[in-house]
């Protein structure tokens, strides 16, 4: 039996999330909630014949906490999405409040949860999760993730591009560590799978790879963000979750935690990077439990140490603004 839940449910991420973990045969309840449409939405899906039951709920009558109740993964899409012309810093001020009252309702409600953070930006609403969690006096680091999956997905589909034959996008696999988003992303090329072509253009492929978002907002004009593609990634991740919780062995995959989760190899980690930093992606073996072992970069270029030089200062600030929103939000008004 395995409870999962999607927290902005209706929106949409929301929406094909909760579709595509309605059709896995793995979850057998699935609880949505958001601030409108969602008992419509889980009506919806439970039209559709599989093994798993379907309840909506609005915030009205602790909704919230109704949602929760017995959940083993929750996966956080809530927020808004990214438009033309707005920052992260934009972003942030928007989805940081969102992320803080869902994260309080997970603590009270589900605080033993697997919680998989997709709202963005990624690299600072993990750490607002990770200090709600401490608040309340519940903080596990192996149970949090920021889901980096889409960043992998890009990679692989990109590179099954440059290949030209895109069967290869489900074979192809390439680790991408450091956060989740711009300069952040760090696709190490030089381990993939499938060798590049000799004619790629690995800089343009680099930058494709780091802001492929932004080219899914330009195509949608103003309308909306990357949601079928996050929506797919989202799902992925979730399922090699629930896959190790229920006692799969060798799942290893990118994800962002803090590093505190595996002590020794998040030390190692460190080592790798040269820097100290509290959270990172990298590839992250999963278990019961979670965050069963970080794994180390491995043999990486020149120019993909230079691209982690570049990220780490960027994520550095962006772990610290999300920690001092808590710290701040914490302080009594004067």
């Amino acid at each position: 039996m395995v409870k999962a839940v999607v927290l902005g449910a209706a929106g949409g991420i929301g929406q094909p999330l909760a579709l595509l973990l309605k059709t896995n045969p793995l979850i057998t309840e699935l609880g949505l909630y958001d601030i409108v449409n969602t008992p419509g939405v889980a009506a919806d899906l439970s039209h559709i014949p599989t093994n798993a039951k379907v309840e909506g709920y609005l915030p009205d009558n602790d909704g919230l906490a109704k949602t929760l109740a017995g959940a083993d993964v929750v996966v956080i899409p809530a927020g808004v999405p990214r438009k033309p012309g707005m920052t992260r810093d934009d972003l942030f001020k928007i989805n940081a409040g969102i992320v803080r009252d869902l994260a309080t309702g997970i603590a009270k409600a589900a605080p033993k949860a697997f919680v998989l953070v997709i709202s963005n930006p990624v690299n600072s609403t993990v750490p607002i999760v990770s200090e709600v969690f401490k608040k309340h006096g519940v903080y596990d680091p192996r149970r949090i993730f920021g889901v980096t999956t889409l960043d992998v997905v890009r990679a692989s589909t990109f590179v099954a591009e440059l290949l030209g034959d895109l069967s290869y996008s489900t074979k192809v696999t390439i680790p991408v560590v450091g956060g989740h988003s711009g300069v952040t992303i760090v696709p190490l090329l030089s381990q993939s799978s499938h060798p590049l072509p000799a004619s790629a253009d690995i800089p343009t492929l680099i930058k494709r790879i780091q802001f492929g978002g932004d080219e899914v907002v330009k195509a949608k004009n103003g309308t909306g963000s990357a949601t079928l593609s996050m929506a797919y990634a989202g799902a992925e991740f979730a399922v090699k979750v629930i896959r190790a919780l229920k006692g799969e062995k060798g799942i290893i995959t990118p994800t962002f935690v803090n590093l505190a989760a595996d002590k020794v190899g998040g030390s190692a980690l460190k080592k790798d990077i040269g820097a100290e930093v509290e959270y990172f992606a990298s590839n992250v073996e999963l278990g019961p439990n979670g965050v069963e072992k970080i794994h180390p970069l491995g043999a990486i270029t020149a120019v993909e140490k230079a691209l982690i030089a570049v990220a780490v200062p960027e994520l550095g600030t962006n772990i610290v603004t999300g920690a001092n929103f808590i710290t701040e939000s914490s302080k009594p008004s004067l």
